[in-house]
């Protein structure tokens, strides 16, 4: 059974555009905490607890929002006619497979090294 292709359609939002959106709705978050602030000013009484307690919590669920991206992975496509991984050049085993050479050590203790012979016994 031949795999669907792709479409212009499938695709999700770019990243440009998520981080615009992200960005206009935290400007559009702290606008309204701006506005509650001057309320604050103009509201008599006890009322002023309501703009004052929104433009304490706002902030808070502004970045959350702002967080939040939508640019989700989606479906993995391989190419089919890929080359598959290669070894890694960083540690694996030495050229006569006998000892086994792991990467230096990121602490700066030198690098680690097994010297086991083929029955996996040490010498």
């Amino acid at each position: 059974m031949r795999a669907r292709s792709a479409s212009i359609t499938d695709l999700p939002i770019s990243p440009d555009e998520d981080r615009e959106r992200r960005f206009r709705m935290y400007l559009y978050m702290m606008l309204v905490r701006v506005g509650c602030l001057g309320l604050f000013f103009v509201v008599p009484g006890w009322w002023k607890l309501a703009p004052a307690l929104v433009a304490v919590l706002i902030p808070y669920f502004a970045v959350v929002v702002a967080n939040v991206s939508t640019h989700a992975v989606g479906e993995v496509r391989e190419a089919q006619n890929a080359l598959p991984a290669g070894p890694s050049a960083a540690g694996g085993f030495a050229a006569d497979e006998r000892t086994w050479r792991a990467s230096p050590d990121p602490l700066g203790g030198g690098s680690a090294r097994d010297d086991r012979g083929r029955d996996g016994a040490a010498p």
